[in-house]
Order: structure tokens, then sequence, then C-alpha cells
């Protein structure tokens, strides 16, 4: 397996070569030459696997330069009933007959992405005890992948975390769960904006060659691909949890903000898994939903950015969106290129009336949006019918994919958070205290250590350089520019 860029300007790489990278070297995102193949005989045969060793037969088509022994072992060590609750790893709840919700957060963050960034963690720490030295990797959350890297990345060895957020739009929750942690290897930045200055600021970094290999600087993002492929797993594993036979065909509604999680699932698709619906949820944030109605694609400045009751999606631009859009294009680099110049120079780009848009409908994906009154209606909805709690990004999801459900095709839903990392909502809404691990109680009373500032790339680069000479040195305090 080879990696190629959505920009057309690097040569094939190999996994690991790009798994330490993030963006790739003319600027695009990696992503496999083609799609590994499963026919309907390979279904009935990975229906029988359990998690880790559907896990190892998926990833094994992608990542071919770490010896099959060595990556079981990896995969093996992460996914664990210890770290997610049960082996099954990602159950999926009946709500009735056709509807289901695929439990995907039940690992150490409560948040979906602990299920590919636990790998993440333990991929990083092998490649670099092979005699890669270090990496500081540099991310941007909107809420969850902060934790979900941190906690995956913590005390791991040659590593440290330079992770910034939108200051004062994440849950109190999620604030704690990033905030609190003392690892002398991990620095949370609080950024004075919204979460696209934070994406922003990683992206113009990545871009410095110069600065990127002089201070080895990765991502965890899901830019990283191996976020994605490990994502991948979780499609193949609902769909044979909610079907009988390997023809059957399923539609899975994905809440969305960075287009990482839902492209997961065009990648399943892509491979031959019966997807016959991929039906994208947006919040008011609802840039991707008016591109698959209209063919626009039309990021929002800081200011046209709304906080919303489900923050983690308040997203304009998805970088994941690149990678789909690439495909969409025939896998032109230079047809790729020219939308994104388009992009820079114009603010947007509109393929409606294109030969493009017309190949559109082949790819399965449908799209709609939700409000907050629709997402408190939701919540309230499932608990008095089926007695189950959801946060509200799920909410989201199963809002547009009830809109989308099709008679005699099983939905799906992605779950994204447990209810417990928005509290406050969930006792506004429901009138209830949601459940809390014990690991959890008492999160958001403890100390916690961050460094405050604007959205300049400049200081961003003198800060990493200051910590990286100092020996991993961290004394973030709270404190204001």
């Amino acid at each position: 397996m080879r990696y190629i860029s959505t920009r057309g300007g690097m040569p094939p790489r190999t996994f690991r070569e790009i798994l330490l990278e993030g963006l790739a070297s003319d600027g695009g995102l990696a992503l496999p030459q083609s799609y590994p193949q499963y026919t309907t005989t390979d279904l009935a045969r990975l229906r029988q696997l359990n998690y880790r060793e559907l896990a190892f037969d998926i990833l094994s088509q992608f990542i071919d330069d770490i010896p099959p022994a060595d990556l079981k072992r990896l995969i093996d060590n992460t996914y664990t009933a210890a770290a997610f609750g049960s082996d099954d790893i990602t159950p999926l709840k009946t709500l009735e007959p056709g509807l289901h919700i695929l439990q995907l957060s039940n690992g150490p963050t409560l948040a979906f992405k602990d299920v590919a960034l636990q790998l993440l963690g333990n991929l990083f720490e092998y490649v670099l005890a092979q005699g890669k030295g270090e990496l500081n990797i540099l991310g941007a959350t909107s809420g969850d992948t902060g934790s979900a890297a941190e906690y995956a990345m913590r005390g791991k060895r040659g590593v440290r975390v330079f992770m910034l957020s939108p200051e004062g739009k994440m849950s109190r929750f999620q604030t704690a769960q990033m905030y609190t942690l003392q690892d002398p290897n991990i620095f949370n930045i609080a950024v004075k904006g919204v979460f696209d200055d934070c994406q922003d600021m990683v992206k113009e970094v990545s871009n410095d060659d110069t600065f990127k290999r002089r201070y080895r600087i990765g991502t965890v993002n899901s830019i990283n691909w191996a976020r994605v492929a490990a994502q991948i797993v979780y499609y193949f594993k609902g769909y044979f949890a909610a079907t009988q036979s390997d023809t059957e065909q399923v539609s899975f509604a994905v809440p969305t903000g960075n287009f990482g999680n839902i492209l997961a699932g065009h990648v399943a698709r892509m491979m031959g898994l019966p997807i016959k619906r991929l039906i994208l949820a947006t919040n008011e944030n609802n840039v991707l939903d008016e591109f698959f109605r209209s063919g626009r694609y039309r990021p929002r400045g800081s200011k046209e950015v709304h906080q919303t009751s489900s923050p983690s999606m308040d997203i304009s631009k998805a970088s994941n969106f690149e990678r789909f859009v690439f495909d969409l294009v025939g896998r032109n680099g230079n047809a790729l290129r020219e939308l994104w110049s388009r992009l820079e120079e114009q603010g947007g780009f509109n393929l409606n009336e294109t030969a493009w848009m017309n190949k559109l409908p082949a790819y399965g994906f449908v799209s709609g949006a939700s409000t907050h009154a629709d997402r408190i209606a939701t919540m309230r909805g499932i608990y008095q019918r089926y007695g189950v709690m959801i946060d509200t990004h799920t909410a989201n999801g199963i809002k547009v994919g009830l809109e989308q459900r099709e008679a005699g095709v099983p939905l799906i839903c992605l779950e994204t958070a447990q209810p417990v990392k928005f509290a406050e909502i969930i006792r506004e809404v429901l009138g209830k205290e949601p459940d809390c691990p014990p690991t959890c109680r008492g999160l958001e009373q403890l100390p916690q250590r961050v460094y405050v500032m604007y959205p300049d790339t400049d200081a961003l680069k003198d800060y990493i350089v200051q910590r990286c000479s100092s020996g991993s040195k961290n004394n973030n305090k709270i404190k204001n520019p």
C-alpha cells in the first residue's frame, strides 16, 4: 500500500512515512493510491471475527510496513475490555427493529475519538521506538479530539502534545478533561477565537516545511490518515451487528463537524460495505449540509460561526472534506488544487451544474441540519420512548437520520459522546443527572493548567520552540495575554 496527496505533489509513500507527518509536503492530505476491496465472500468471513480480529484484518490492508505480529500486538493492546468497557468495544444498542445506536463512547475520555486515538498513541510510540526520535504533536480541538489525544499520548516516550482549543467554547467537562492533566508532555493552549482559528494556526505551522521538519511536527487531528483508517473498522462492526446477511444494505447517520467520522464511512462504502446512505448531520454551522444540497462550499468566517449546544461540531472549515472532493473529482490532483485555490481566493466554490455534481448521488450522501430546539426535542423524545440518554451531538445525528430514514433499511446512528460530557444541558432538558464513571467524578473541581494566546501563528511557533528547548517542562498556568 502506498499513499499519495490529494494535491498531486507528493511521491507515493508508505504508511509509516505518512504516520508522523500530518499534512503532505504539498499541503494536501494523504490517501491510499486505491481502496482495498472486500467481496461478499470476504464479508461473510469478516462477520465471524471479534473486534480485534476485524481491526487487524482491515488495518492490515492499509498498514503493510509494520510486521503483522507487531501490528496484531498493538491492536490487541489497544482494544481491551479494560479500556473500552467490554470486548465488544463498540456495542450496538437497538432502540426498535431497524433503528440502532452504535455506542462508540466507552473509551477513556467517553467520546468516539478514543477508538482511533488510543491506537494512534500506540502506533506513534512503536514507530518512534524504531529510531525515529521525538515527535511534537500539534492539534486543534473543538471539544473531544483534544482530551482523547492527550489521554492517548500522556506518558508516551518521545511525544509532546500541543493542543489548541477555543477559549470558553467547550463544555465544562470537556475543558476539565484537558486542562486538569498534569503530565509534563501535555501542553494546552486556549485561543481567543473559534475552532477554525485554532485549525488555521495548525495548518499554517504544518505548511512551514522548514519549521515542521526542524521541530518534528506531527498531528492527531483527523487529517492524520491513521485516525480515519481506525474508524473504518466500526462501520464494518456496526453493519455486522445490525444485519443477518452480507448483501443487506444499511444507512448510517453521522453527526459531522470536521468530516473525519463520515469520511471513514465513505471509505468503508468504497471498500464494498453495503451502505445505502451516509446521512450527514450538521448543527447550525451547516456548511457541509449546504454543499450536499446545492453543490456550493462556502466556509464561514470566524464571526459567522455559531456557538451552539453541540460545541464539538461548531466548525466551518471541514479539513477532511478535501479527501472526499478528491474522490469526487476523479482523484485529479490538478482539479483539486484549482478548487482549493478558488477556496482561498474567493472564499468558496460551486460545483452545481458541473459533471462532478452529477456524480455526487453515486456516493450515497444525503444531509440535513438541526437547531437547538431540534436537539432538545430529540433528546427528550429518545429518553421518553426508549429510556436512553443521548448527548447533544448524537441528537443531531438521530434527528437528521430519522428524517432521512427509509422503510426496510436499518438505520445505525453513530454515538459521539456520553451524556455526562454535557451534563449541564442534560440536567436542563431531562431534569436528571447523567451517569458519571468513577474515574471522572470530581474532575471539574481539580486545578487546571492552560496557556492563553490570541490567534497568532508566530506566537504559537515561539511557544513550541521554548517548550522544546526546556526539555518538556510544563509550567502553564491560567494566564491572559
